[in-house]
C-alpha cells in the first residue's frame, strides 16, 4: 500500500500490531504485584487470623450455615450447624452496637462461640423473648483461652412486624423521638411499609440505648450484650438455685412473688431507688408494673424497657410517670404496705427537676 508523503509513516514505527510489545493489563499487574497491605487494618487483621488458624486471640473461622462456600475464603466449605444454632454474632455487629464498657467477663465474646437456641422464656405484646446458650466448643483451643467466659446464658428479645404485634399505642411513647436519617423519618410520618421496617428496627434500639444508659448508671437493669436489627441479647435473669444447667428457669416476676413482711419493705426500697434513679436521668419507665420487675431473691431487675419516655421532651412523660406510681403502689398497698402514689409522684418530680 503506498501514502503520500505526508501521510508515510516514519521508519521508526513500522513494527505490525502483533509485534508489539503487549501492555500488561490491570489483572497482570496485580497477579505480579505483592499483595496490598494496609496498616492497621483491623479486617485484614482479623482474615490472616481466620486463616492461620491462630487462637491465641479467640479467633475461628466464621463460618456461615446451610453448606454454602464463604464469600470471603471460597476454599473453605461451610459448616452446617444444625437447628436453632448459629455462629456468635459478637464481631458481626456495629462497635456501637454492643453492651457498654466495662464489659462484664461472664460475656462470651470468642469468634469460636456458638448460639444455641433453648426455648421460649416469654412472649408479649411486641415481642417475643428466648433463651439462648452461646458457648465455645470444648473441643476448640478458644475455649481453653476463654477460661471462665466460655458460656453464658442470654436472653434474646426479638420484636414482631408491627402487623403482629398486640401494643397499638406506640404514638404516646415515641411522641418526642426522632431518627438520624431525613428519609427515615418521613417513612415513619407517612407510615409506609419502609416506615413500618424502620419503626420495627427503631424500638429495639431504643430498648438497646436504655438498657445501656440506665446500667452504665447503675440502675438494676439486665447487661444489653448487643442489638443486631430487631433483636436485642441481654442479660439473662436466673431464678436462684434453678438447678438446670441445660435450661435453667429465669427468675419470677414480682407479680408472682410472695414475699414476707419484711422483704415486701426492702422490695419497695428497691422499687422506689430504681423509680428515682430513672427521674434522676429524666425518664421514667412508660409501663412499669410487677410483670416488668424480675424477683432475683432478695433483688429486683427491672425489665422491659423499650418505651421509657423523656420527661421534659414528651407531653405526655409525667402522666405516664403518675400512672407507673399508681400501678406499683396499689401492688404493694394491697399487700398492706403503706405507701402512697402522689407522694411517690411528688419525691420523683422532685429528683428529676
Amino acid at each position: 500500500m503506498s501514502y503520500p508523503d505526508h501521510l508515510r509513516p516514519s521508519s521508526t514505527s513500522t513494527d505490525s500490531a502483533s509485534e508489539r510489545p503487549r501492555r500488561a493489563s490491570r489483572r497482570d499487574r496485580w497477579d505480579d504485584s505483592p499483595a496490598p497491605t494496609r496498616r492497621g487494618s483491623r479486617r485484614d487483621a482479623v482474615a490472616r487470623q481466620e486463616l492461620e488458624g491462630d487462637a491465641r486471640e479467640g479467633f475461628a473461622p466464621r463460618l456461615p450455615v446451610d453448606g454454602a462456600r464463604s464469600a470471603a475464603h471460597p476454599g473453605l466449605l461451610l459448616d452446617d450447624l444444625g437447628p436453632d444454632r448459629r455462629w456468635s454474632t459478637w464481631r458481626a455487629v456495629a462497635k456501637g452496637s454492643r453492651g457498654p464498657d466495662p464489659v462484664p467477663s461472664w460475656v462470651v465474646t470468642a469468634d469460636a462461640a456458638i448460639d444455641t437456641e433453648l426455648g421460649v422464656l416469654k412472649t408479649g405484646k411486641e415481642a417475643d423473648v428466648f433463651l439462648l446458650r452461646r458457648a465455645v466448643p470444648d473441643d476448640t483451643p478458644a475455649a481453653h483461652l476463654a477460661g471462665a467466659a466460655s458460656s453464658c446464658l442470654l436472653a434474646a428479645k426479638r420484636y414482631r412486624t408491627l402487623e403482629h404485634r398486640a401494643f397499638r399505642r406506640d404514638s404516646v411513647y415515641t411522641e418526642d423521638r426522632r431518627v438520624r436519617r431525613t428519609r427515615d423519618q418521613r417513612a415513619l410520618d407517612r407510615r409506609s411499609a419502609y416506615g413500618r421496617l424502620v419503626a420495627q428496627g427503631e424500638w429495639a434500639a431504643a430498648e438497646f440505648a436504655a438498657l445501656g444508659e440506665l446500667w452504665s448508671a447503675g440502675v438494676p437493669v439486665p447487661y444489653p450484650v448487643q442489638v443486631d436489627g430487631t433483636e436485642v441479647l441481654m442479660e439473662f435473669v436466673a431464678a436462684p438455685d434453678s438447678g438446670r444447667d441445660d435450661a435453667p428457669a429465669a427468675a419470677p416476676r414480682l407479680a408472682q412473688s410472695r414475699p414476707d413482711r419484711d422483704l415486701l419493705g426492702h422490695y419497695w426500697d428497691q422499687v422506689e431507688e430504681a423509680m428515682t434513679a430513672f427521674a434522676r436521668l429524666g425518664y421514667a419507665h412508660g409501663d412499669l408494673s410487677p410483670y416488668n420487675v424480675l424477683a432475683d431473691g432478695d433483688r429486683l431487675v427491672v425489665i422491659d424497657v423499650p418505651q421509657i419516655v423523656d420527661l421534659a421532651a414528651n407531653p405526655f412523660g409525667t402522666d405516664l410517670l403518675h400512672r407507673d406510681c399508681r400501678t406499683m403502689t396499689a401492688w404493694f398497698s394491697a399487700r398492706g404496705l403503706d405507701v402512697d402514689a402522689d407522694e411517690l409522684l411528688a419525691r420523683l418530680l422532685a429528683s428529676a427537676w
